[in-house]
């Protein structure tokens, strides 16, 4: 058994299943008082049904960390490959489509 912590390091390990990763396009993210909740989807085109892949719960406090994280991964990226582009007409949110309207 490997010893789990030699000073600041922390033995982990990345499963082959796990290693291959998941697809996902969209993520949505709520929150409680006490912690965050960030579902990991795959929207594919023609399909008008998602599938939510991963779910995430986190602290606040490891959410926080996770922001600093990504901005700091982010940077990184774009220093080295140039800054990422968005699509200037693409809608902040997909459009959330619950199945067809009711008629009364």
């Amino acid at each position: 058994m490997a010893e789990q912590n030699k000073g600041n390091q922390i033995d982990i390990e990345l499963t082959e299943d796990v290693a291959d990763g998941i697809y996902c396009n969209l993520a949505i993210i709520s929150h409680s008082n006490s912690e965050f909740v960030v579902d990991f989807i795959r929207m594919l085109p023609g399909v008008p049904k998602a599938k939510v892949k991963s779910r995430i719960v986190l602290s606040a406090q490891h959410a926080k960390r996770l922001q600093m994280a990504l901005t700091d991964n982010i940077d990184k990226y774009e220093a080295n490959f140039g800054e990422i582009k968005m699509q200037d007409n693409a809608p902040q949110f997909p459009p959330m489509n619950f199945g067809p309207a009711g008629e009364a």
